[in-house]
């Protein structure tokens, strides 16, 4: 696919190679994307989780996109929204590998409607606001050698009179009115609801299968749940619970460690800082194995990390630090820390005047990718490690209320928020609402009070998903926007 793809596309590949085709290749495209894809990488936002959830899901939009358009005959084309966070480049640097700042970015939202891939290449870098100078100078470049092609397989072009008289559609006409068209829930639901009843119907036996399989591990092991990192798909859960059920048949003495915890399916595995067991899901048993026996080792690293909070919290007139797993990166035990006890060592060498318990109710979470404090809309303080000391005193001087009464206001949010999804899960008979980390609780409360507004029969039974664009996943669930039309 153009997403891992365009990891492995050499630097040395010259864009010249358009030359000797009439459109641009599959090949040519991506190396003409190569500044968006570079902008937007999902691995750039390993520090924003949310934001590199978006990202992963509108790339692979985004291909299966470029890909149709390749396909021969292909013919049936949709509008596709895409949301992307870009990375911002730095004003004054000129070197393209550090032209970028370390967090800053900004959300760009665009509809392709194009039919083939250079007008699509050029749409998507110019809604980046991206230079489109490299594919220009391609275009251009390579017209005479269309021009002479250009009477070789050439679609029939009828005048308006011809489609006013057959009564057939304009395909041309079609295509303008589709561009005019926003996406809309409805006729959204209208054209997909097919599409996800008989995906979802296939997937029910897997589904009940999942769900026997977690509750037997969770009772055998005692755990207090099993989680999954990323989306992955029903046939790929079962299929990792059912390595770790063999497991636990081979070696059930190293399991005796696991206790009241949470497993979590993963990229890698070891111990989480929020103290879940990571397995990784490309790990053999042997590394998995080797996780469950350091697991005492784990327990005692973890007993001094809290220990180490606790004493920031004393530094800090009893605020408390915590870690925020759907809004800070995914770090081990280990990572976390080292991070805690340098911003510690720090702390106590600067001696800060905070009264004791002055603070105390307060939340902060760290974090290694900023250079100033700032608070977050939930009411916790977000403070970088590296952090001036005297200013960070001042800054929470100054907010201390406004996050009282942002952390009252959480409480207050998330309360509205479940009565909203029982709600709208009851009036439409939905199997299952949920929404992806990335969206936010007051998109959320905003998307469930319109749709409780509307008659949607389509959703009986389904499982709905609050996102950021619309897409029927693999196993039959509907994601649409929060903020649908």
């Amino acid at each position: 696919t153009f997403y891992y793809f365009v990891r492995l596309c050499p630097d040395k590949i010259l864009l010249q190679c358009v030359l000797q085709s009439r459109t641009l290749s599959g090949a040519d495209a991506i190396n003409a994307l190569r500044p968006f894809y570079f902008a937007v990488h999902p691995d750039f936002f390993g520090q924003h989780p949310k934001e590199r959830e978006v990202n992963e899901n509108s790339l692979k939009r985004l291909n299966g996109y470029l890909e149709n358009l390749q396909k021969p005959g292909f013919r049936s084309f949709k509008p596709t929204q895409l949301t992307f966070y870009v990375r911002e480049r730095e004003p004054n640097s000129s070197n393209v590998q550090e032209s970028f700042s370390a967090s800053g970015f900004r959300a760009v939202s665009f509809t392709l409607h194009t039919r083939d891939l250079l007008s699509t290449v050029l749409d998507i870098l110019n809604s980046c606001s991206l230079s489109t100078e490299h594919v220009q100078s391609l275009n251009v470049s390579s017209q005479p050698h269309k021009e002479a092609k250009s009477t070789v397989n050439r679609p029939i072009k009828w005048d308006k009179t011809y489609y006013s008289f057959t009564g057939f559609k304009d395909p041309e006409e079609e295509l303008e009115q589709a561009q005019r068209v926003e996406t809309t829930l409805i006729s959204w639901l209208d054209d997909n609801e097919a599409s996800a009843v008989k995906k979802l119907k296939k997937s029910l036996p897997l589904r009940k299968e999942l769900e026997r399989l977690k509750i037997e591990l969770s009772h055998e092991l005692q755990l207090s749940d099993i989680r999954w990192q990323r989306s992955w798909g029903i046939a790929h859960r079962c299929s990792q619970l059912h390595s770790l059920g063999r497991l636990v048949q081979q070696r059930p003495e190293i399991l005796k460690n696991v206790k009241g915890r949470t497993v979590v399916f993963t990229d890698r595995s070891g111990m989480s800082a929020a103290g879940h067991i990571m397995l990784g899901t490309m790990d053999v048993h042997h590394h998995w194995t080797k996780i469950f026996e350091r697991l005492p080792n784990y327990y005692k690293l973890q007993k001094r990390l809290l220990l180490l909070e606790d004493r920031i919290s004393q530094l800090l007139g009893g605020m408390q630090v915590i870690y925020i797993e759907e809004l800070q990166p995914l770090l081990t035990l280990e990572e976390y820390y080292e991070t805690l006890n340098s911003f510690y060592n720090k702390l106590r060498d600067s001696r800060l005047p905070f009264h004791p318990r002055s603070l105390r109710g307060l939340q902060m979470i760290l974090e290694s990718d900023r250079y100033a404090p700032s608070l977050h809309e939930f009411g916790h303080f977000m403070i970088p490690t590296v952090c001036d000391p005297a200013a960070l005193q001042w800054f929470i001087f100054a907010k201390a209320q406004e996050a009282r009464e942002n952390l009252k206001r959480k409480e207050e949010m998330m309360i509205t928020e479940k009565e909203l999804i029982d709600t709208s899960t009851e009036r439409f008979s939905l199997d299952r609402l949920y929404k992806e980390p990335s969206v936010s609780s007051a998109q959320m409360i905003d998307c469930c009070k319109r749709l409780l507004g509307e008659s949607l029969p389509y959703l009986q039974g389904m499982h709905l998903c609050i996102s950021h664009f619309y897409s029927v996943l693999q196993d039959g669930d509907l994601c649409i926007p929060w903020n649908w039309k």
